[in-house]
């Protein structure tokens, strides 16, 4: 069991030990984002001998990726053998020193800060700022720049006259014996250490799972940066339009294929060596699933997929079983992924039932049916009465996958509708349509809950919702789209609107165009279940 020991180091200690890459701040920790006149304030305090807080750091074998730049300062790996002390707490404190004490120049959003013009005033009383950082209009032989004192050796110094020598002594030697209290957790596991930062840090965020795994599995010696590999994946997902899916969808795939489970837990417990080993598995396993949604289930872009998290147990499946499932198989994936997504499965307990679902997956892995103990509904009733159209319900987003399964086509020309994860964030996007405009159907005194229903919406191209259709009534603008679009019976069909004259369209009337949508939404649903 490891105890936390007080300690204290001295200046020079701390940057040396600094510069040999002893010290290293974690990847976790946010930028340096003090200024020069914080840094010059807290300067000022050491210089008066006031206490500026307790550093706390970890020492570890651990080899977790760390920071490796600070300003123009390239900082050196861990020698070989030694162990790391890692800062958890005093990260902004001891890069100010660190940048001070080397006259960095940091590059900030808009401009460089040169953290070399800080300044002790020779001539400043002890109640007044020694440390400065502004010496406009001041007598070069009043002022000296931090770094001179502390390193300018002979040279710099004899410029100074007989009169200061006794007050660059005392300032150089108050800085060179200031005692820095630290507090050293030895030996701690990763969790202790995560756990530590993340109880100091109640004011920010808490770390995720990511930037811990992050830290966690870097290994320089394998080249394996897993912000980078993820990076890489990401770049490689956007130019499919899947670009939504997060970090966490892989770290739980990994999870779930080397312990079954995928809660925080165990997630942080994965052994490094086999999270690097099997990584390469685990992307193409995801990318498997991509296309899978993509070309099987027809869902052109990321946000329309009911959960980020069916990814996992698909990639589960690909892990397994690389090549595109046949016959029952595909059958009982198709039957899995309608259930999970319409009994909005993952919207609670989302690591438990992944867990519990991975051994449905083994099932389909092994020819057989899953049995299911959570229901789904798919009747023209429960449509209706769940059908509240919210872009971000899973529930919603599975219609709309429906919606997307058929391609639906643009009204006016039977062109392809194209979809976009940018516009498809909110329910007032560019590609959803509410087919009887809420407008008109306000002036109705239609219910709101009717008027923005699922069964109301149609994926429409931006042109053709802004500008074509704005608030007009269903039967003026699709009397407008049926002289342009000869096609215009087969485009409604990609909408599941099956039968354009049956549907209450020509007299505006919304009861049953909604009553006979529902049938249709209803029988294109069961097809997708396995009774």
């Amino acid at each position: 069991m490891y105890q936390p020991e007080p300690q204290s180091m001295t200046f020079s200690t701390l940057i040396h030990d600094i510069d040999k890459g002893i010290i290293k701040i974690p990847q976790f920790q946010r930028d340096f984002v003090w200024s020069k006149d914080q840094s010059a304030r807290l300067l000022d305090s050491i210089i008066k001998g006031y206490p500026i807080g307790t550093f706390i750091l970890w020492e570890t074998d651990e080899r977790l990726r760390s920071i490796r730049n600070i300003g123009g300062a390239k900082l050196p790996n861990t020698p070989k053998g030694a162990k790391v002390q890692y800062v958890l707490d005093g990260q902004q404190r001891m890069t100010s020193l660190f940048a001070s004490l080397n006259g960095l120049s940091i590059q900030r959003e808009k401009k460089k800060e040169n953290f070399e013009e800080i300044y002790v005033d020779l001539v400043a009383a002890q109640d007044e700022s020694i440390i400065i950082t502004n010496i406009d209009d001041r007598d070069e032989k009043e002022v000296i720049k931090l770094k001179d004192l502390l390193f300018g050796g002979i040279s710099v110094l004899s410029k100074y006259p007989q009169s200061s020598y006794k007050i660059l002594e005392d300032y150089q030697k108050r800085l060179n014996t200031y005692r820095f209290s630290t507090i050293l957790l030895r030996d701690a596991t990763i969790d202790v250490a995560t756990e530590v930062f993340t109880r100091l840090n109640v004011g920010g965020k808490d770390l995720t799972v990511f930037e811990i795994m992050v830290a966690k599995t870097f290994d320089s010696e394998r080249d394996f940066d897993l912000s980078e590999k993820y990076d890489e994946v990401k770049e490689k997902l956007e130019d499919v339009g899947f670009d939504t899916i997060p970090a966490i969808v892989f770290l739980q795939t990994m999870s779930v294929l080397q312990k079954r489970e995928c809660a925080k837990k165990h997630i942080l417990k994965l052994d490094r060596n086999e999270f690097i080993n099997m990584w390469d598995d685990v992307v193409d396993a995801v990318e498997r699933s991509v296309d899978y949604f993509r070309n099987y289930f027809r869902i052109p872009v990321s946000r329309l997929l009911p959960y980020n998290s069916l990814v996992v147990p698909f990639a589960y499946f690909f892990y397994h079983h690389p090549d595109k499932p046949e016959q029952e198989m595909k059958r009982y994936l198709e039957d899995f992924f309608w259930r999970v997504s319409l009994a909005e499965r993952y919207s609670s307990s989302v690591e438990t039932k992944i867990a519990q679902d991975v051994k449905r997956i083994d099932k389909i892995l092994n020819g057989e049916l899953p049995n299911y103990d959570f229901h789904v509904d798919v009747s023209k009733q429960a449509i209706i009465d769940n059908g509240w159209f919210s872009a971000n319900r899973s529930y919603i987003k599975a219609i709309l996958s429906l919606y997307a399964y058929q391609e639906p086509k643009s009204f006016n020309d039977h062109s392809i509708v194209r979809m976009n994860n940018g516009w498809l964030k909110q329910a007032n996007s560019k590609n959803y349509h509410h087919f009887f405009p809420r407008a008109f159907l306000k002036k109705k005194g239609e219910e709101e809950f009717f008027i923005n229903h699922i069964l109301n919406i149609t994926i429409v191209d931006d042109f053709l919702n802004k500008r074509k259709i704005r608030a007009q009534a269903p039967s003026k603008y699709m009397q407008t789209f049926k002289k342009d679009n000869d096609k215009l019976i087969e485009t409604m069909q990609t909408h599941l609107i099956n039968d354009i004259d049956n549907f209450g369209i020509w007299d505006d009337d919304y009861d049953t165009f909604f009553e006979k949508r529902a049938e249709v939404v209803s029988e294109e649903l069961e097809k997708k279940i396995i009774n």
